[in-house]
């Protein structure tokens, strides 16, 4: 059994059984041809680690037609970015790149201190302004990027997020969300503060510009709420593009900030991700000579999935490991070796932009 939620992702994830829960459409080869012709290739449409999606054939028809369009993404800022949070950032950003487009990011620290009982809103402050750094040391453009923090952008968001809430009935939101009579009802009405930036640019330029949103699939509930009023208020439905899950280092379910020792942060030092990874799950057999004999299991293993999602972007190269793995030439001691180096040296570099991003941050809240 699994859970996938906005809050909550637990167990090992059927993503088949998920796409005809939730009623998306897998991106198939045509439309992948689409995106690459515009953006160029990447590595999480081959491997289907962006998989499904929905109108992002729209998008595409509107940018190939000249019709203004935008991004749109979020984080909730609830403690500090790890590697699972960058996924879907690093697709945007090649998104943003290829089609030219403005970003809207949006900082829920309103939805966090409604649905996280042991934060004060001072902690999420805190977190607020750790995880812009983190976003803006990705390097998005600062002329084409604008962070929007619900609670200090309340003025631009509330009017719009007020008109679509007239448009939701409490009988959805308990449907979609599962609320109930003790749910208090700053959640009820925080699905219309997610929508808000959706609708936001047609709001302010006054024509309809769609939006598309990368976003992991735990995600997809509020949107559809924000696609089932977009016409009653005369927008365009937002386009979502669905990412799946960076796994924790203990094998199932997602990587989250909760479990802080089956995640790896942008801000750990070089000894905790060696700890880290040195301690995680692996598809390997109980013993060297067992592995060398049987050969290891990369499909199971979280070490494994490092590389597939982040850390080896050659398909080749990629392969190699594979093979190497299930043949039992390589162990799981020289592949944890491996990974240990290639994430302390992408966060080497990370740390160093995340200290220059200090001094841009007026530049994204000004847009």
């Amino acid at each position: 059994m699994f859970k996938v939620t906005p809050w909550e992702v637990e167990g090992k994830i059927d993503y088949e059984k998920l796409i005809k829960q939730f009623g998306v459409r897998k991106i198939d080869e045509k439309l992948e041809k689409k995106i690459e012709k515009i953006a160029g290739k990447n590595y999480m449409l081959e491997r289907k680690i962006f998989f499904t999606h929905r109108d992002l054939d729209k998008i595409v028809n509107d940018y190939e037609n000249r019709k203004e369009i935008y991004l749109y993404t979020g984080r909730g800022p609830s403690g500090g970015t790890h590697l699972g949070h960058l996924l879907p950032w690093f697709f945007t950003k090649y998104l943003q790149d290829g089609f030219k487009s403005k970003l809207l990011f949006q900082i829920t620290d309103d939805e966090k201190f409604l649905f996280k009982e042991n934060l004060s809103f001072e902690d999420i402050g805190k977190y607020t302004k750790e995880n812009m750094l983190d976003i803006i040391a990705l390097g998005f453009d600062p002329k084409k990027t604008r962070i929007i923090i619900d609670t200090k952008n309340i003025k631009e968001l509330y009017p719009l997020a007020i008109k679509i809430a007239k448009k939701i009935t409490f009988s959805t939101v308990k449907a979609v969300f599962g609320f109930n009579n003790e749910t208090n009802i700053g959640r009820i009405f925080f699905t219309s503060m997610q929508a808000a930036p959706a609708f936001l640019l047609s709001e302010e330029k006054n024509k309809k510009i769609r939006c598309l949103i990368p976003c992991g699939i735990d995600q997809d509930p509020h949107f559809r709420i924000a696609r089932d009023v977009a016409e009653k208020l005369d927008y365009p439905k937002p386009a979502l593009v669905h990412c799946k899950f960076l796994p924790s280092l203990q094998g199932e379910g997602k990587m989250s900030a909760s479990q802080k020792d089956n995640t790896i942060y942008t801000s750990d030092s070089p000894e905790e991700v060696k700890r880290k990874i040195m301690n995680a799950f692996t598809g390997g057999r109980a013993t060297i000579k067992e592995q060398r004999e049987k050969g290891g299991e990369p499909e199971k293993c979280p070490v494994f999935a490092y590389y597939y999602f982040f850390f080896e972007k050659d398909n080749k190269k990629l392969e190699a490991i594979r093979r190497e793995c299930k043949s039992g030439k390589r162990i799981c001691g020289e592949c944890k070796a491996e990974l240990i180096e290639r994430i302390n040296s992408f966060l080497k570099e990370h740390q160093k932009k995340r200290e220059k991003a200090k001094d841009k941050v007026k530049e994204f809240l000004e847009q």
